[in-house]
């Protein structure tokens, strides 16, 4: 297949780049930096020079290929809802060059969005949450209306991606954590986030746009969810700072914006994700990757 993949650069986009051309895929990549887009040649793949904002470029690029992965997003989170409305209208453009053709259409999204039954773990087929609870539901709304114009859609939902770099949102709040001196979790501690390695993420990547399945939902969950506790506790011990629980009053002053997701609870299973795709992950754990922490000062 030729797979246009938005994102290509990043720290997703680029273990994917990597993954679909290992497998003898053709990678037109979406780059919008020159220094960002040598490397991306140099990986294999053609560079689309372009941003998110220029429709004809994102046009142009799901025109021109047998398949799209949407993986780029604006990771600032301080104005998170603004980010996940710009995705809506992203897919919303992908998704009219592609209508009406068996060509696939893999976007993004988070396991957050189908934590919908009480006590249980968000899995594939569960009722989602609506862009007006959680603001990355927007992605999801985009992809339904996607499918309703005949786009052959498909999700991957991602927990916390990590290698010894880079873990998803656990990378703010470890700055979080060395502002503040102090490495702190809500209450018990007990809530618990998912997590994969960025290798086997890629991999799911991979063989979902070759399935090609309309509607599915995948979850790129290798662990279904690792305590903040023994999160904080890991970094705590990699930075040398210590540890303490702050209670849910405290946790708006301590996490900033992060405390819209730092106490709650978001376990993620991937069993008909694995079972559907024989998706199994080899990567590293999340908390083996936090002890090996490469940061600057660490």
């Amino acid at each position: 297949m030729r797979v246009f993949v938005t994102g290509a650069t990043g720290n997703i986009g680029s273990n994917v780049v990597r993954e679909l051309i290992a497998a003898g895929h053709q990678v037109l990549g979406l780059c919008r930096s020159q220094e960002k887009a040598a490397a991306l040649a140099a990986a294999g793949a053609e560079v689309l020079h372009g941003t998110l904002e220029d429709k004809d470029v994102l046009k142009s690029g799901a025109s021109q290929s047998d398949g799209v992965i949407h993986l780029a997003f604006n990771h600032d989170f301080s104005r998170f809802a603004a980010n996940c409305e710009d995705d809506r209208r992203v897919i919303a453009t992908l998704a009219m060059a592609l209508a009406g053709s068996a060509r696939p259409l893999v976007i993004t999204s988070g396991t957050p969005i189908a934590n919908t039954v009480p006590g249980e773990p968000a899995r594939e087929d569960n009722a989602i949450v609506g862009s007006d609870k959680h603001p990355r539901a927007a992605s999801e709304e985009a992809a339904i209306l996607a499918s309703e114009i005949g786009v052959n859609v498909s999700v991957v939902r991602l927990p916390q991606v990590h290698d010894p770099v880079s873990q998803g949102l656990i990378t703010p709040l470890i700055e979080i954590f060395r502002q503040k001196g102090v490495c702190a979790y809500v209450g018990d501690g007990q809530s618990r986030w998912p997590a994969a390695h960025f290798s086997d993420v890629a991999r799911l990547y991979r063989l979902v746009v070759e399935r090609a399945e309309p509607g599915a939902r995948y979850h790129a969950a290798a662990e279904e969810g690792v305590p903040m506790r023994d999160i904080a506790e890991t970094i705590g011990r990699r930075l040398n700072l210590p540890v303490k629980s702050v209670d849910k009053e405290e946790a708006g002053d301590y996490f900033g914006w992060l405390a819209l997701f730092a106490g709650h609870d978001m376990p993620a299973s991937s069993a008909k994700t694995r079972q559907k795709l024989g998706w199994e992950p080899t990567g590293p754990k999340l908390l083996a990757d936090l002890a090996e922490l490469r940061l600057a000062g660490a």
